[in-house]
Formats: C-alpha cells, structure tokens, sequence
C-alpha cells in the first residue's frame, strides 16, 4: 500500500519490508569522498518552487482536491509535463570536473533533523548513511544529490549510482525527504528520487522498506505506480503509456534494472498488481 502522495511523491511505492539486508560493495569508504579524503557534510538549501527554477511548471504549487482513500484526484497530465524534462536546482555543489563522484559517512545532526527520522523509526540513526552522489540532469549537466539509506546498502547504491552515471540515464532530483512533506497536500507532480521516509505502509502497521533505507524510488513521475484506476504521481497517467519511450523512464532490462540487479535489488516494475515501475528494494517488497 503506498501513502499520500505530496509535492516530492515522499511515499509513494507499496512495499513490507523485513529485516535489513547486505548490498553488495563499491569504492567508497564512511566519513569520507570517494577518493580516500575526509569530508564534512554539505548543507543543501531548501529546495524552492520559484519561478527560478522553473519558469514554466512551479513543482508543488497545485494542490488536488483529495479522494475519499487520501490521494489526490488523478488528473491529466498537464502539457509542459507530457514530455518531462525540468531543470534539475542545485541543492549541492556539482562535480567540478563531470566525474561520479560519491561520499558515505554517518548522518550529520543536520540532515537528520530535517529527514523523517524519529525515535519510533524501525531503525536507529546509526544505522542509517548519508550518501552524496553525482547525477545528471535533464538539463544535461552534472548534479550532485544527497540520499538517506541503511549502513548495509551503502556501498551497494553508490555503486548502482555510479553505473546510471555512466549511463548518462537522467534523473530530475535527488534530495533527502523532509517531515512536512508526509503530510502536505497531494499535487501529483513530485519526481524526487529518494531512499528512506520513516513511515508504514499506507492502512497497516508493518513498516515500509524505505523505513528501513532499503528502497529507492526512481523518477517517480517517469516511472508511476498504478494498481487498478490508482495512478501516483496522480499528474502522472500521460507515463503509464511504457510504449512512447522518454527520458527518465524504467524499462524491464535496461540499464537501470541491471544497475539494481547488479547489488541484489529487485524491480517494482516486474510485479503484476501493484506496478511500482519507481521501487527499487532490497527485500523484495
């Protein structure tokens, strides 16, 4: 079951989630870059909805009016989104020379205070790992994004990371989920891609893979989960089409897949009902 769908699609997958599992390993070590040096952890700015950013489209600006199950109104895609590609904001430095780069160390007291981390969360701040890594944008150029996920998975996600650098697939954004954003009204336009939100899944009581950092959600608008006439990012049903190729999108196989396969993660996008074409898990759910 997934959750309310805000601005940054904060929740939006359908998964349970077991107890943590070990990813596989790449080249960065905790506490510092990917080259061996130490590194405190940047401070992003908030990301904005100005017309800076975007001109066209402002990002959670339109609020649905809200279905009787939470979600908001599935509505058409608007235009200007048909074919997505919106300037990615920088929140951190890019990679001064165009190269992946990634750091893992222990979250900062910073970041967590402006995660979804809480003490009832199913896991610790200490077993959680704040990541930077490189990305490009839609806009072409080289990004660097911030990320939440367990110790475990670390290594693992970097190095799936690294091979969409290589290549070249473009994500919009990627940011670490705020705590207002779990609550916000739902605008069905969010395409954030992120790893942990402390949360259960929506109508029960076991806890989410992402309350354990042990799923990733992938440009959720380019890549909608739909069960039934349910489509999240609600904006997003002009996607639910896997045959008119974009930008942006998953497809069973690609390059994506075997990056997440390639560390022991499964794909939403293989399930019959709910299609979660966003999720990534390590345990499968």
């Amino acid at each position: 079951m997934v959750v309310l769908a805000t601005a940054s699609l904060a929740a939006c997958s359908a998964e349970v989630s077991g107890a943590p599992a070990t990813a596989a390993t790449a080249g960065t070590t905790a506490g510092t870059t990917s080259t061996g040096v130490p590194q405190q952890a940047p401070v992003p700015s908030q990301p904005t909805t100005s017309s800076a950013r975007n001109p066209v489209w402002q990002v959670g600006a339109h609020p649905l009016p809200r279905r009787s199950d939470g979600f908001g109104e599935i509505e058409p895609t608007p235009p200007i989104l048909v074919n997505r590609s919106l300037p990615t904001e920088d929140v951190l430095p890019p990679p001064p020379d165009g190269r992946y780069a990634a750091t893992v160390q222990p979250i900062p007291a910073e970041v967590l205070a402006r995660s979804t981390w809480q003490a009832a969360c199913p896991v610790t701040s200490t077993a959680l790992r704040y990541l930077t890594m490189s990305f490009w944008g839609f806009d072409g150029r080289a990004h660097t994004g911030e990320m939440i996920v367990n110790a475990s998975a670390a290594q693992g996600v970097t190095k799936a990371f690294g091979q969409l650098f290589a290549a070249r697939f473009p994500l919009e954004e990627m940011r670490v989920t705020r705590p207002d954003e779990l609550t916000a009204p739902p605008t069905g336009d969010g395409n954030s891609t992120s790893a942990f939100v402390c949360r259960p899944v929506r109508g029960q009581t076991n806890w989410s893979a992402h309350a354990y950092g042990l799923a990733v959600d992938v440009n959720p608008f380019c890549n909608p989960y739909t069960k039934g006439s349910l489509v999240l990012p609600e904006l997003a049903s002009a996607y639910v089409d896997r045959s008119n190729v974009r930008p942006g999108m998953i497809l069973a196989g690609d390059s994506t897949v075997r990056a997440f396969a390639s560390i022991g993660w499964r794909w939403g996008g293989s399930w019959t009902s709910p299609k979660d074409r966003m999720h990534f898990t390590a345990t499968g759910e």
